[in-house]
């Protein structure tokens, strides 16, 4: 009974979950119809709604095509308008230019015509002309007894003859201003540079005299045996004479440059008194260092003064070894510096580069600082060192031409030229002795005799003119202008002289005749 309970009490439970269950699917059967009618029309609702919203943009769409259409077309009307209007009025301009060229053609033609009468007239007249001229021609040449050519010839030979004259004397005058002028201008210059660029120069000696604090001193300069005497003229190249005169020493050498090694390196030793072979040779290398410093010194002094720049640092020490040369008593160093001052002074007289004269006159004599030690004369030696330095071809050719040896190639080496004659020529800028000098005056005066048809020669200015008396019966006139150029050209190939030499032909023709 029991059992059968449960039984029935389980079937019951599972007729009830069945029921249920079923229940459940027809209720969300039904939801499920309610939601998917729902979906429907909302689905149809967005669709319609996608329609209508899809109808009012196509309608937006052709109406705003509509006015883009009407705006171009509008735009594109105008365009058409303007354009026509400017082919109008080009259209009325070209025929503005067409009348007025029909105008022009129209006038053209008028005058065309009225020239070609003219020139049909001008050619009658000049026909006439003709006519007239060869009757007239005929009829002077019938009163002349002259052909045409024959008149001709006989008008343009007097005219030449004429015209050669005048020409001649016309050019005979412009020489003769022009050489006055140029003399006058050419002293004007030179005696303003001089004035400008005065200096004067002491005449330098061969020898210097060293002294010394007592006679004693002398013997031990001697040393034993004369070792320290021999040991100073072999390291400097220098005579030490020491002789009667009291507490002095006189060094002797053609070489001014060895002299003041010897100078510095005597008085050091005399000054500390240890005077030895071995201290000798030290104190000659110390006094040859002092003195290569005092040559660079003296080489950028030059520079300096002249204010010539860019200079090779050799060419300085060269030029500060002029220092220690002298020409004729004239020391080289000075004599440069003043060549450069008078060169720039020349130059800028006449309107040319200061800096560039002022630099081939500083350079001139540079082959003499070493003309001494290597073979060949001081011009050539100074033309390699120039080129050697990279110097300009104007500085190389005025150190080439300062002395006549080549031709000028530039007014600058002219320059040089004259100032270098300027600073060796004028008074008191070299010496020579007396005996040097009574030597070269007996030689001109021979010199001159030698020629045929010299009476006598008389050298005066100290040896600057030569003053030549000729036999009146052997030499006339214009003998005497050939006889002055072959004497001076023979003086300039055999002679050496500072600066120049006048030469001056005297002829004298006497009558003498007695009254009886």
């Amino acid at each position: 009974m029991g059992a059968l309970y449960y039984v029935i009490a389980a079937a019951a439970v599972v007729v009830a979950a069945i029921a249920a269950f079923f229940l459940g699917i027809t209720y969300r059967k039904k939801v499920s119809e309610r939601e998917i009618s729902s979906a429907e029309e909302e689905a149809t609702r967005i669709i319609n709604e996608a329609i209508k919203t899809a109808e009012n943009k196509q309608k937006e769409a052709l109406l705003e095509a509509k006015d883009e259409i009407h705006r171009n077309r509008t735009e594109y009307e105008r365009e058409v308008r303007e354009r026509r209007s400017e082919l109008q009025k080009q259209e009325r301009r070209l025929l503005q230019k067409e009348e007025n060229l029909d105008k022009k053609t129209d006038n053209i033609e008028k005058k065309s015509e009225l020239l070609n009468k003219k020139i049909a007239e001008a050619d009658a007249v000049k026909e006439e002309i003709k006519l007239i001229k060869r009757s007239q021609l005929e009829m002077l040449e019938k009163i002349s007894g002259y052909t045409q050519e024959e008149a001709k010839e006989y008008i343009i030979s007097n005219l030449e003859s004429e015209v050669t004259h005048e020409a001649a004397m016309k050019v005979k005058e412009i020489e003769a201003r022009y050489k006055e002028e140029a003399e006058d201008r050419a002293r004007e210059y030179i005696t303003l540079a001089i004035q400008r660029c005065a200096a004067d120069h002491v005449a330098e000696a061969t020898v210097s005299v060293v002294p010394l604090p007592n006679d004693e001193m002398k013997g031990r300069v001697i040393g034993r045996e004369g070792r320290n005497i021999r040991a100073i003229e072999t390291l400097t190249g220098v005579d030490l004479i020491i002789d009667d005169t009291p507490e002095a020493i006189t060094l002797s050498s053609f070489d001014p440059y060895r002299r003041e090694i010897a100078r510095i390196a005597l008085e050091k030793l005399i000054v500390d008194g240890r005077i030895h072979p071995a201290r000798i040779e030290e104190t000659v290398e110390k006094a040859r260092k002092e003195v290569d410093a005092t040559v660079k010194a003296e080489g950028e002094r030059a520079v300096f003064e002249t204010g010539v720049h860019g200079l090779n640092p050799e060419l300085i020490k060269l030029l500060g070894r002029q220092k220690f040369r002298t020409s004729y008593g004239q020391n080289v160093l000075n004599h440069s510096i003043e060549v450069a001052h008078i060169s720039g002074l020349l130059a800028a007289e006449l309107g040319l580069d200061v800096t560039v004269a002022k630099r081939a006159g500083l350079l001139h004599d540079l082959g003499k600082a070493i003309d001494h030690e290597v073979e060949g004369s001081h011009i050539q030696i100074g033309v390699e060192l120039a080129r050697k330095y990279k110097e300009s071809e104007i500085v190389i050719n005025a150190i080439q031409s300062h002395h006549g040896a080549v031709e000028p190639t530039s007014l600058i080496a002219c320059i040089v030229q004259a100032a270098d004659t300027i600073s060796a020529a004028r008074p008191g800028a070299r010496r020579e002795n007396i005996e040097n000098y009574i030597k070269r005056l007996e030689k001109l005066e021979e010199l001159t005799n030698s020629f045929p048809g010299v009476q006598s020669s008389f050298a005066i200015q100290a040896g600057r003119e030569v003053r030549i008396m000729v036999k009146p019966e052997e030499v006339d006139e214009d003998s005497m202008v050939l006889l002055a150029r072959d004497i001076a050209k023979k003086i300039e190939s055999d002679l050496e002289y500072p600066g120049q030499i006048k030469v001056n032909l005297l002829r004298e023709t006497r009558a003498v005749e007695y009254a009886k």
